[in-house]
Formats: C-alpha cells, structure tokens, sequence
C-alpha cells in the first residue's frame, strides 16, 4: 500500500518560513534577559563582530556576543538534533512513540556523566562529563545493536525490547551511583535535568559538526526510510539495502541524540513531539520531513531555554520544562489521534 505524502503542496515555502521564524526567534532570544538589547543593536553586535570590529559598547557586546549566543545556538543545534533523530527512530522502528532515547541513548550518557560526576569529585578532576556522556551513548548502542542483530537481526521488535533491557540495567546502574555520590548527588540530578547555562562557542561548534554530519547522512537515506516504511521485502525489491540502511542510520540518529545529551543533559519530548507535528502539516515523506523537523526543533528548544532564562523570575532545568510542556500536549495529540480514527 503507498504510503500518503501528499499533506502540503509547497513544502519548500514552510521549510523556508521555518527557517525564517528561527533566525528571528534567534535575534529575539539575544536580547532578551536581565540587561534587554534591542534588535538592532544585536544585529550590530553581530555585524561587527563577524566584521571583525570590536567598536560599540563593549558591555553589550560580551554578553550578546559571549554569552548570550553561544547558549541560543547550542540550544538550537540540539533542539534540531533531537527532533532529526525523532523523525529517524520513528521512521526505522515503525513506531509513533519511538524517540531519540528508546534505544537507550540517555540512560547511557547519563551513565557515563555519573561516573565522571563520580571520579571528578574524587580523583580526576580534569575529566570531562561530556566525553564520558557521548562514550556512555556510544557504547549503549554498540550494546543495543550486538544484542538485537544475536536474535534474529535488526528488527523494529529487538532493537525496540534490546534498548529497554540495556535502559533498565544502566537505571539501576544510574541510582547506584547516585547513592555512593552521598550529599554530592545534587550536581548530578541537576545535570540529568538537563541544561544549556554555562555554554560556549566550542560547545556550539562541536554539536554542530557533529549534528550535521549524522543530519547529512540521515537527509541522503531519506528515500531508504520512505521505502523501508512498505517494509522490509518491498524495500528490498525496489533496490534497498535494507539491513545496511537501517544501519547507517540508527548509527547516525544516534551519533546525533549521544551527542547533543552529552551538551545539554536529558531532554525529553522534543524528538517525540516536533516530528508529529511536523507529519500533520507535511504528511509522511521523510525527505520533506527532516528538515523541517530539524528547524521547528530548533525553534521549538530555543524558546523553551529563552522562556526558563529569560522569563521566569529564577531559571528552571529546561529538561523540566519540556517535560511539563511536552506531556500533557503529547497526551493531547495522542488522544486527538485515536478519537479521529474511531470517527469522534
């Protein structure tokens, strides 16, 4: 049966008016916060910047410039990221509640952030969380991937049951740690929450090799996934690789989600909720449906961290928020889902 791609008949027109509602949520964010800027003035800063002028007030400078942007463009490059890997994991596990995290990826990076939180306060203190994070992620999917392809190969059903075996030990593994840390355990419930404060231009920078590397490979298998979507025979009778597609991108999508968990922490609902949204206005065509779904991601996650920084009076973890949010929203669109579908 043909799968429906047909909801817009322009999608270049909303890709382009996403990206356009970015860049100004993105000058917006800038100058928004304790000390306001209004947007020309962050444009300036911008311009001169890029101009290699360091004229203008030098105080609205550093903190547009040095504070302010290098937080919005993280938090923009991993809202892009998760919501990329969303559309990824639904489209290869055939599962409209699959995310970036149901293989194990969080538990995995929250694992390895632990033990670095761990060794830190004991002995190492030039350890990095984000190396440990992104090792974490990395080796929960080999481990994933090993135990899935040991029972029958890649399927929807064993990576699906694999990733929640290997979740739930690292979840055990996670609340050990947390009770030898002792009164330390703060930092590191504060980091499992999730979090873009602090952020420099080398966090932005490293997301975004990384995110556009797995955004580039995912984008080229973009017909692979349409095809895999009529399953696995008529895949491979119209020319797929099914087993290497699927493959290469499970290894991407979650390059992708390791990546961006071990920036920002865990934040939930993004990679869930955005590619739904996205798949009602532009139907089911992955190739139409990555990029946008990578840019409504990043506008999405950047309002949310604009909002707990500079709206609430004091900041809340943006992995709380997006939970708060994502919930009951999701809830929304799940139970609209199903009463359209038994004709309410």
């Amino acid at each position: 049966m043909p799968v429906k791609m047909d909801k817009v008949k322009s999608p270049v027109l909303i890709i382009a008016v996403l990206a356009a509602v970015l860049g100004c949520v993105v000058i917006a964010s800038a100058g928004m916060g304790f000390l306001s800027v209004p947007y020309k003035q962050v444009l300036a800063v911008i311009w001169a910047r890029i101009a290699g002028d360091a004229g203008g007030d030098p105080l609205i400078s550093a903190v547009v410039w040095d504070v302010r942007l290098p937080r919005i463009f993280t938090a923009a490059i991993v809202g892009a990221g998760l919501s990329l890997s969303g559309v990824v994991f639904q489209g290869i596990l055939k599962n409209p509640l699959a995310d970036p995290y149901t293989l194990g990826i969080s538990a995995g990076a929250a694992f390895g952030a632990c033990i670095a939180f761990l060794f830190n306060m004991i002995h190492f203190q030039g350890l990095s969380v984000g190396m440990c994070a992104f090792a974490g992620a990395l080796i929960t999917l080999a481990v994933v991937l090993y135990l899935s392809n040991s029972v029958g190969g890649y399927s929807s059903n064993n990576l699906i049951l694999s990733g929640i075996i290997v979740a739930a030990i690292l979840s055990a593994g996670i609340s050990f740690l947390k009770y030898v840390a002792d009164e330390r355990v703060s930092v590191i419930i504060f980091w499992l929450m999730g979090s873009f404060a602090s952020k420099t231009w080398a966090d932005a920078g490293m997301v975004l090799c990384f995110v556009s590397a797995g955004a580039l490979i995912c984008l080229c298998f973009g017909r692979d996934l349409n095809l895999m979507a009529l399953g696995d025979r008529a895949a491979a009778s119209l020319g797929v690789d099914v087993k290497k597609s699927r493959l290469i991108l499970l290894a991407a999508a979650s390059l992708i989600a390791a990546v961006c968990v071990s920036v920002s922490g865990i934040i939930g609902f993004v990679g869930l909720l955005v590619p739904h949204m996205m798949r009602g206005i532009l139907g089911a065509d992955n190739q139409r449906l990555m990029p946008a779904s990578l840019l409504a991601g990043a506008i999405l996650l950047l309002c949310a961290d604009t909002f707990t920084r500079a709206v609430l009076p004091s900041e809340l973890p943006i992995g709380v928020l997006t939970a708060l949010i994502g919930g009951p929203f999701f809830c929304y669109v799940f139970k609209r889902g199903f009463s359209q579908k038994a004709g309410f």
